[in-house]
């Protein structure tokens, strides 16, 4: 798909009511597609295939599963979603009794059954425990409040690394350490989080903490790099550009699809710090902007993966969760820096995504294509995740103030005021 040939004319998308409801209606077949066979009677939640049926022989529950569905029906819930409180309370459930480690503390990255699949103690995996505990906490689950107050003070005790201001990657289950490297991927999830907590405690340690990791990440390292996001460093934070790790979670080379999320990221964080930073609104239309111009396939369309430091792509695939972000990004962006450019590809990535990403046959969104649009499975298989599409349905429809929790709790408040 070329780049949009119609210019941006009439009122946004946004406040359109027929686009509204469409977007309300995609996030309802989401919904419905994730809740109807996700749960695991014995625990946990199930991978889905195309069709959305539990995939045979594969009985393992990662952590980031886990606590995106608890994230995702904690919102359902607040949306008024019949079964969603029963889903929250099924993976908060799992998390304390299974994902959380008793003897060490902690929680592990992935289960089979009751065993330990993979028992380490990954940054990434406690960034989502902390959204999972956030969300929750926002909907009254009685969990929430020991929950937060653990993974916090785990993120505290053997994560943060106050001398940098981000956290480290990963430990054996011991907290013993696995490696020097230090990721922006798990540090960006964290900041996602911490604003979260914020939110649903008012403790402005949270967001001090987001603060000098969106400083670090973006303040110091993509402005250096001409808005591009270096993904890889070692233990100083100095970057690696020579890193490969696997392709699915730490690929070598730039990831455009994170320049978006950190572009939303930068102006809810500029907005929940009373628009201290007049640095983040700036760089995040910076980011969004080079995503664009460099991460997006002009002949065929769609977000590459990744591209080398030549900004030449490497892995090709059209992945889902890129463009959700550059959904997201486009809305916080309209709201906060509106330009013909923002509407003009809000409206366009939504074409894309209508037209490849959407399975009109079997609902859900595929979250893999060639480079030439055909649905792929080199990286990821079935129906993987309903998080960035969830949320990319939704956060058009809120005022972009806040998480999704916080504005849609404040949506209900004023429904009963």
């Amino acid at each position: 798909m070329p780049v949009p040939v119609l210019p941006p004319s009439g009122p946004s998308w946004r406040k359109r009511q027929a686009h509204r409801q469409w977007l309300a209606d995609q996030a309802s077949d989401l919904f419905e597609f994730f809740q109807a066979r996700s749960v695991n009677p014995k625990g946990g939640f199930l991978d889905l295939d195309k069709a959305g049926q539990p995939i045979d022989g594969n009985p393992v529950r990662q952590i980031h599963s886990t606590t995106r569905m608890v994230h995702c029906f904690a919102i359902g819930h607040l949306l008024g979603r019949p079964g969603s409180a029963e889903i929250v309370d099924h993976g908060m459930t799992y998390l304390w009794k299974h994902h959380r480690d008793p003897q060490n503390g902690g929680y592990v990255w992935s289960l089979d059954g009751e065993r330990y699949r993979d028992d380490t103690k990954q940054a990434y995996g406690h960034a989502f425990v902390l959204l999972a505990a956030s969300s929750a906490k926002v909907v009254g689950h009685p969990l929430a409040d020991r929950l937060l107050d653990d993974v916090t003070q785990v993120l505290d005790q053997h994560f943060w690394e106050d001398e940098h201001g981000a956290v480290a990657e990963e430990f054996a289950r011991d907290w013993s350490p696995v490696s020097r490297y230090r990721g922006q991927n798990s540090n960006m999830h964290l900041t996602e989080a911490l604003m979260a907590a914020f939110e649903a405690t008012g403790d402005k340690t949270y967001l001090s903490k987001a603060e000098r990791i969106a400083n670090l990440i973006i303040g110091r390292h993509a402005t250096e790099l001409g808005y591009r996001v270096a993904e890889h460093f070692d233990e100083n934070w100095q970057l690696d550009k020579e890193y490969r790790g696997s392709d699915v979670f730490r690929p070598s080379g730039a990831t455009p699809g994170h320049w978006l999320e950190w572009s939303r990221l930068l102006l809810q964080l500029w907005v929940l710090g009373d628009k201290r930073h007049a640095w983040m609104p700036e760089a995040a239309s910076a980011l969004f902007r080079q995503s664009i111009e460099l991460g997006w396939d002009r002949k065929n369309g769609g977000l590459f993966y990744t591209l080398d430091w030549d900004n030449r792509p490497v892995l090709r695939q059209k992945l889902w969760w890129p463009c959700a972000e550059a959904i997201g990004a486009a809305s916080f962006l309209l709201d906060h820096r509106p330009t013909d450019f923002h509407e003009e590809w809000y409206r366009h990535v939504w074409d894309f995504v209508a037209s490849h990403m959407v399975d009109h046959q079997h609902k859900g969104w595929h979250p893999e294509l060639s480079e030439t649009l055909a649905p792929a499975s080199t990286l990821f298989t079935g129906k993987p995740d309903l998080y960035h599409a969830l949320q990319a349905c939704l956060i058009p429809l809120y005022p972009s103030m806040g998480s999704l929790t916080r504005v849609i709790a404040e949506a209900n408040r004023e429904i009963r005021a």
